[in-house]
């Protein structure tokens, strides 16, 4: 199930979406290079989110050794990068389709910063609630999934009753369909067991931000709750 459009009308250029799917797509590309030179593990390994190492760290700094906190501040830097890497081609292009359908309209109602705000804010929120729940994970976790989950938390919000125009691959026959939004909410969720097709040759793996669904979750109540306090202002 492929989402291209909606049904919503946008009143301004989504600049900032643009440029998100933009960077995103440049870096991915620039991905595809160092995987084939085989340098890719370098940069995973430092950006990626590594819930196990970040919480050592942080058990170092605050019992045992205080310089242990520079090591803590570099993996907190690594919460907004990892956003921006991802692991699979699966993973990219599922992520700025999603992100080129509900973020334009998102963008349009909150306008430029406050949509940048929310996704950086709830990228971060997501990271953070990864490190915590998932810290057994030792391989770095990568993509933008839980930043676009609070983008659909917030267009859930505000339009609930959108129809997103969507097409039905059956073999080679692409079949025209128009959904509910709610089926797409659950699809987001569905979609992340299949994120590692197509995945790039990273030295000891990666993970894909379906280990930890309580992450996205929380950045899709995230969205909604900013959605919600935006109306009220």
């Amino acid at each position: 199930m492929i989402p291209i459009d909606d049904n919503i009308r946008s009143w301004q250029k989504p600049i900032i979406n643009y440029w998100l799917i933009g960077i995103n797509l440049v870096i991915f590309l620039w991905e595809i290079k160092l995987d084939w030179s085989n340098e890719l593990g370098d940069l995973i390994n430092n950006w990626g989110i590594i819930p196990a190492q970040t919480n050592i760290a942080i058990a170092n700094a605050f019992f045992y050794n205080s310089a242990a906190w520079i090591i803590v501040f570099w993996r907190l830097l690594s919460l907004p990068v990892s956003l921006f890497l991802h692991g699979s081609f699966s993973q990219i292009i599922g992520n700025m389709l999603f992100l080129w359908v509900f973020g334009k309209t998102v963008e349009s109602i909150l306008g430029h910063k406050q949509y940048l705000l929310l996704y950086l804010t709830a990228g971060f929120f997501c990271g953070i609630v990864q490190i915590i729940l998932s810290s057994d994970i030792t391989v770095p976790i990568i993509g933008a999934n839980g930043a676009i989950a609070s983008i659909l938390g917030a267009y859930m919000i505000k339009f609930p009753q959108a129809k997103i125009y969507s097409v039905l691959t059956l073999l080679v026959v692409y079949i025209p369909v128009e959904l509910p939004v709610i089926f797409y909410l659950f699809w987001w969720f569905i979609q992340q067991s299949f994120y590692g097709i197509g995945s790039l040759n990273i030295a000891g793996g990666s993970a894909f931000s379906n280990v930890s669904y309580w992450g996205q979750c929380a950045a899709l109540v995230t969205g909604a709750a900013f959605m919600k306090i935006r109306q009220k202002f």
